[in-house]
């Protein structure tokens, strides 16, 4: 009772302490959850409060005033940029997937029962290992409305967005995060037990989201007679755009990471891929609306997270990653991986796990549940997420536990913290240099050119 009434006297000056960004974003992520029909105004409403309040009173970690808000922009934008370049660019691939009607055909593939759907989970765990998170979700969300004829729960649907993160857990190409980690000198066998924790979690919300579903409206048990034909040139389009990005991201962060933060590489490549393919085939275009807003939104609230005057985690811990992820499903994770890859002292595997998976207990604390949401709008409710998926959260303290039980707790280096000297990265070979050095060539050119 003493503790509590210490606790309770305490709070005035805590509460007094906290800087007013927090307060702002706070609300803003309150706004998000009882207003989720307004999301987009909210987090921009969020995004101005706190760059006026910033102006006025504060100031940025860059500098006062205008120039240190320019600064700040000149820190951030290609990771914004990139963002919002893949967000759009997926939903232009959501849709040359879905008119390819190989999502008519996954009938055929899949098991009659619940089983259907956990192996549909299982496939979205396992393109999220090779591909962004979330290319994966997209595919998953796209195949799940055909094979349950639009009748997708809440439920499963945060199951997909939990399968996409936790296959992305482990592996350098497969979730933002780990790529930052990747970049920042962390090997990516430094995370590759991750997965201990991923397939753990996926025992739990994949069997609960599958068993869950098949109640909700069980699969399509066969192809229906009148499916359309596999279209084989969409098909080979989507491949090669998801060939496209898996190149990139791997050129980029094996062998060219100094110039990652140049410009948003992942995401013009992405975008190049789909518009010069759109010349074949075209997808609808009219889906950019839509998915123009989800992208701002998630964008602000990033843009948002950035702007909070944290300069230092608590001190590098399992319990400290385990916090992490539970606050990465509210509070952008890219910025908490920026502070921890900063601060040193992690193991990488065990943080790569919590912040990755951890945006998976809320809609919108992840950028796949965000772009899932533009072709599920029912899922921007933060009581039908918790009342459906409550099985998410206990899948990530159940992965965790088991991780840290089976691994432990081994901190490695990073670029920053690793014996002077010591080499990051190999050269490329030396026909990908010259693709690449050529590209680059061909790029300043065109730009040189612009008025």
């Amino acid at each position: 009772m003493d503790f509590l009434l210490k606790g309770l006297m305490a709070l005035p000056g805590a509460l007094a302490a906290t800087p007013v960004e927090f307060f702002i974003f706070g609300a803003t992520l309150l706004g998000v959850a009882l207003f989720h029909h307004r999301t987009l105004a909210v987090a921009l409403t969020g995004l101005t409060a706190t760059v006026i309040y910033k102006l006025v009173f504060t100031g940025f970690t860059q500098g006062p005033g205008l120039a240190g808000l320019m600064a700040h922009a000149q820190h951030e934008w290609v990771l914004l940029s990139n963002l919002l370049l893949l967000l759009l660019g997926f939903a232009l691939l959501a849709n040359q997937f879905e008119r390819s009607n190989i999502p008519d055909a996954m009938p055929a593939l899949l098991p009659d029962d619940w089983k259907g759907g956990l192996v549909l989970l299982g496939m979205v765990f396992v393109l999220s290992i090779f591909l962004d998170n979330i290319a994966a979700a997209i595919i998953g969300g796209v195949v799940a409305r055909h094979v349950y004829h639009d009748r997708v729960s809440v439920g499963f649907l945060a199951s997909i967005v939990a399968a996409s993160n936790a296959g992305g857990a482990g592996s350098v190409i497969g979730d933002t995060t780990t790529t930052m980690m990747w970049i920042s000198g962390v090997s990516p066998v430094a995370v590759l037990h991750a997965f201990i924790a991923s397939i753990v979690a996926f025992a739990v919300f994949g069997l609960l989201g599958a068993w869950q579903q098949q109640r909700h409206a069980p699969i399509q048990a066969k192809v229906a007679p009148d499916a359309p034909k596999v279209d084989a040139a969409r098909t080979v389009i989507v491949a090669l755009i998801l060939i496209t990005l898996l190149a990139v991201n791997f050129t980029g962060n094996a062998w060219y990471p100094e110039y990652q933060d140049v410009a948003p590489w992942l995401g013009m490549g992405l975008m190049t891929a789909v518009l010069l393919t759109a010349l074949i085939r075209a997808p609808q275009w009219r889906v950019l609306p839509g998915a123009a807003k989800g992208a701002v939104f998630l964008v602000s609230l990033v843009a948002t997270a950035s702007l909070m005057p944290v300069e230092r985690l608590p001190a590098a811990a399992w319990q400290t990653a385990m916090g992490l992820g539970f606050l990465s499903a509210v509070f952008d994770n890219i910025p908490l991986t920026a502070m921890a890859l900063k601060q040193g002292g992690y193991d990488w595997g065990v943080l790569a796990f919590a912040v990755g998976f951890g945006g998976s207990m809320m809609w919108f604390g992840s950028s796949a549940g965000v772009a899932l949401s533009s072709l599920y709008p029912q899922m921007r409710s933060v009581t039908a997420w918790l009342r459906n998926g409550w099985y998410v959260p206990i899948a990530y303290v159940a992965g965790f536990v088991a991780l840290v039980s089976v691994w432990g707790w081994h901190p490695t280096d990073t670029r920053a913290t690793a014996p002077a000297g010591s080499e990051t990265h190999g050269p490329p070979p030396p026909m990908v240099d010259a693709v690449v050095q050529g590209g680059a060539r061909l790029w300043w050119g065109l730009v040189d050119r612009l008025p």
